[in-house]
């Protein structure tokens, strides 16, 4: 259907909706049975059969098992049966952790989905985008992202950027009158909306006439239907690791193959066990356990109310020096209340706190009514008229359902007695001019029962007063003078000092014939009623989290639009403004560059009465002095400063969709406290990332050097390739992932933040590799020795010990990788994961030695009780032996 030439009535009636009460839930579900979900259709993902056989594209895994086809075929069918056993159950643990990593980025992606607000069963109601259905009523404003196609019903000063359909850049005024056209392009339908276009200005409301692949974007979906796979800098760091451990890897295992072929080894079993030693050896599944441990952090961040949307930012979050954060909502509660108004040189007290509209207004001791003081009256009723707040009942409580700002003042007017349906029924709203972060102001043309018209604003009480030229005074109209300008002002720096936020409301009378298109003519020529100061109270545990960021290294700046003596008050209460700390407002940083903020921003903690603009230059300052940013925002004019900081973060709560798209994290609680835990976890994975890479390199490395110097020095195989790859299941799989999921060390909110360019092997983890890797070897082999040469015609014994000592060396040794400083420092118990995973290794192990059955396959006889001390002390020595150097170290 032709939607943009149909009247709104016409379009209502072909998609049987009621403009009024939107669509009933029933008729939704039937509805959607019809058109399905408003998503637009992805490319295929491989099936769980491909991911799985995919598995064994590796070329190692695929040269060993033909070596086992070889093996079967020259009759040697138990260790082909049993070697093709472990490499299937190994795909099927690789196959497991990439279907987790997998559903963990698929959850991420629904949590981060766009939200809309549509009217159900007569509610509007917040919903996830994908559940619209076409009929439903939707309304928007700037910021958002538009949810399906639409035909427009309301459009307020509404500007939509429609680059990403159109190619045109600058943003398309939106009108809601029928249109007749030709051929129209989609940049002609000026009445209509589309899905996935931005509005960056005004409001709106339309009804849905397309989803899913039924809407314009849904025509060029084949262009976002490949997946993009994300990432990181580190992961992309590993992948060439990899390729330079597997040439080491290979060089070192053909050595072994060649020195034992040199002694008289036979050559296929030389063959078989060199692949083996290959496959077990070579960290294939290095970028898989990163992804994998990538994903339990994100998901342990979804847990802390933190959205992570793009995975490099996980990495960059332990990198972070400076958190700029805006006050509202994030340092402070967003739950504003109204506690002083003034007006005409009076100042009144209002009781009660929270969005419970239950209070009175005092003047001094004494109760009064504001309805007796005329300014006053006037300034509640105009408060409250100019706004779009209202407050919800959930749950036996009211629960506020808009800007907390509007909240306050419409929560101020219902204690004077007022009511917004019956000011929605006496004065009519003929026009509305939004708010915005650059004028600092919203207006209203309306008419009043008498046939009165006014222009009703509220804003930034420095801004209305050079917007008027009246005020009211003892209930009059007076001039505007320097004096009263003065004690307006002072009024102003009283209300601030006590850290109250305050918002100025003025008016202006209108003819009744004259007509008003743009705000320059509504926000002029105001007279001025008065303030009302209001506060948002600190969030109890940001205080704290401020302590434990600046213990870190990371310096917090506040950022507000609030006065700059209300913005002082509150960063002393937090902690976050020092003694010796500057604070710059709007002004100051009008007249700057960036090279010249550059030269100060060391000092400033707070920066005050700045628009969203001023962030992109406070952003880029820091950054060019070699900090990494994390930078805080909800609006539409965030998003510059959100997408050029390291790490832009979106409020879940208060942020627009643009802000949310251009941001790698989201905040679900709008809380700072919450960045605090996101850093904190950040570092944690990084952290964890680090402990396997330790663990599965030393590994691998103990279990090279363990064959090579056998054969340098002339015995046999140490162990036998089942063995190789049973050690390799047993100790590489479980317990190296329960590593990603271990708990911060103590200190971890105590280090400086790490530098983002750090190698993996900084701060000697090379060192540790390496060394470990040399102990767990030469023990293993002692162990062997000692027991071959007591009794040299019992090979299968002696390699036994040495497979049960290789095998605890490795899991005693995961525990001395919890901790940078030793395997004393921290509770072997704290991760019940990891005891359970090395309890798991150890019992897999203790199965393959004393199941009979199994031991004609292993090559295992059982092990004497006397010869267990053997084991265990040999494979403990290494961790003890490393953990001995690093206390004699710290005594010196």
């Amino acid at each position: 259907m032709k939607f943009h030439e149909m009247r709104e009535k016409d379009v209502a009636d072909a998609l049987q909706t009621n403009v009024e009460e939107g669509l009933s839930s029933s008729f939704v579900k039937e509805r959607r049975k019809q058109v399905g979900y408003n998503e637009l259709a992805e490319g295929k993902k491989p099936s769980a059969i491909l991911l799985f056989l995919g598995q064994f594209k590796d070329f190692m895994v695929l040269v060993l098992l033909a070596a086992t086809l070889v093996s079967g075929l020259l009759g040697e069918y138990i260790d082909a049966i049993a070697i093709m056993a472990i490499v299937i159950v190994n795909a099927i643990m690789g196959f497991v952790q990439e279907q987790r990593a997998e559903k963990s980025l698929d959850a991420l992606k629904q949590l981060s989905a766009p939200q809309v607000t549509a009217l159900r069963d007569g509610t509007w109601t917040r919903i996830p985008s994908k559940e619209l259905v076409p009929g439903d009523i939707v309304k928007f404003q700037s910021g958002d992202r538009i949810g399906a196609d639409l035909r427009l019903l309301e459009s307020n000063n509404l500007e939509i950027e429609e680059s990403a359909l159109t190619g045109e850049s600058l943003p398309v005024s939106k009108m809601t009158e029928v249109l007749q056209h030709a051929s129209p392009t989609l940049g002609d339908l000026e009445n209509m909306a589309f899905m996935g276009t931005m509005v960056t200005r005004g409001n709106g409301i339309g009804i849905v006439t397309g989803t899913g692949m039924n809407t314009a974007m849904g025509q060029i979906a084949h262009l976002l239907q490949e997946v993009q796979i994300l990432q990181t800098p580190l992961q992309h760091r590993l992948e060439q690791l990899g390729k330079i451990l597997i040439t080491a890897a290979l060089g070192l295992t053909i050595l072994v193959v060649l020195l034992g072929i040199l002694q008289g080894q036979e050559l296929f079993t030389m063959f078989v066990a060199g692949v083996s030693l290959a496959v077990a050896a070579i960290p294939e599944g290095l970028p898989a356990i990163v992804t994998v441990g990538l994903s339990l952090g994100v998901q342990r961040m979804i847990r802390k109310n933190a959205i992570v949307r793009k995975l490099p930012a996980v990495e960059t979050l332990g990198c972070a020096s400076v958190i700029c954060s805006d006050k509202t909502g994030t340092l402070t509660q967003n739950k504003m209340t109204v506690t002083k108004v003034w007006s005409g040189g009076k100042t009144w007290g209002v009781t009660g706190t929270g969005y419970d509209p239950v209070g009175q207004f005092e003047d001094g001791d004494v109760i009064v009514s504001p309805s007796s003081n005329k300014a006053l009256q006037q300034l509640m009723t105009f408060g409250m008229l100019c706004n779009h707040a209202a407050l919800v009942e959930r749950e036996d409580h009211l629960v506020l359902d808009g800007d907390p700002t509007e909240g306050a003042l419409l929560v101020a007017g219902m204690k004077a007695g007022l009511s917004k349906e019956s000011l929605l029924k006496q004065f009519i709203i003929e026009r509305e001019f939004p708010f915005d972060s650059t004028r600092k102001m919203m207006s209203m043309v309306v008419r009043d029962a008498n046939g009165q018209r006014f222009v009703v604003t509220k804003g930034a009480p420095d801004v209305l007063i050079n917007k008027s030229e009246s005020i009211l005074w003892d209930n009059k109209k007076a001039r505007l003078s320097a004096e009263k300008k003065v004690d307006v002002q002072n009024a102003i720096v009283e209300l601030a000092s006590q850290a109250l936020r305050t918002i100025a409301i003025a008016f202006k009378p209108l003819g009744p014939s004259t007509l008003i298109v743009t705000e320059e003519e509504a926000e002029k020529e105001l007279v001025f009623i008065g303030l009302q100061g209001m506060i948002d109270p600190p969030r109890p545990e940001v205080k704290q989290a401020v302590k434990e960021c600046s213990q870190a290294g990371i310096k917090t700046v506040m950022i507000t639009g609030d006065h700059v003596i209300t913005a002082k008050a509150i960063a002393k209460q937090l902690g976050i403004l020092k003694e010796k700390d500057l604070v710059l407002d709007g002004e100051a940083l009008n007249d700057m560059s960036v090279e010249e903020l550059k030269d100060i921003v060391e000092d400033v903690s707070v920066f005050a009465r700045v628009s969203p603009e001023h962030k992109l230059k406070i952003v880029k300052a820091l950054q060019q002095n070699g900090h990494i940013v994390a930078m805080t925002g909800d609006g539409v004019n965030d998003a510059p400063a959100i997408k050029t900081a390291d790490i832009g973060i979106a409020m879940g709560i208060t942020g627009t969709d643009v802000t949310k798209e251009a941001s790698s994290l989201i905040l679900l609680d709008d809380n700072f406290a919450t960045i605090k835990s996101a850093i904190k976890e950040g570092r944690n994975i990084y952290e964890n990332i680090r402990k396997f890479i330790r663990y599965l390199l030393a590994s691998n490395v103990g279990e090279i050097l363990v064959m090579l110097f056998a054969m340098l020095l002339g015995l046999p195989l140490p162990l036998v390739a089942i063995q190789i790859l049973w050690v390799n299941l047993v100790t590489d799989g479980l317990p190296a992932m329960a590593l990603g999921m271990d708990q911060p060390e103590g200190d971890v909110m105590k280090r400086k933040p790490r530098h983002p360019k750090e190698g993996v092997f900084s701060r000697g983890l090379g060192w540790k590799v390496i060394s470990r890797g040399f102990l767990i070897g030469i023990a293993t082999l002692a162990a062997f020795m000692v027991v071959y040469n007591r009794n040299p015609e019992d090979l299968a014994y002696a390699q036994t010990i040495a497979f049960a000592t290789l095998v605890l060396a490795q899991l005693i040794h995961v525990f001395d990788c919890r901790s940078e400083h030793s395997i004393f420092s921290r509770n072997p118990f704290e991760n019940k994961y990891l005891v359970w995973a090395v309890i798991s290794s150890i019992a897999l192990m203790l199965v393959v030695i004393y199941v009979p059955a199994l031991q004609p396959i292993f090559h295992t006889l059982p092990i004497i009780a006397t010869d267990w001390l053997l084991i265990i002390g040999m494979s403990a020595l290494p961790t003890f032996l490393l953990a001995g150097s690093f206390f004699a170290s710290k005594k010196k």
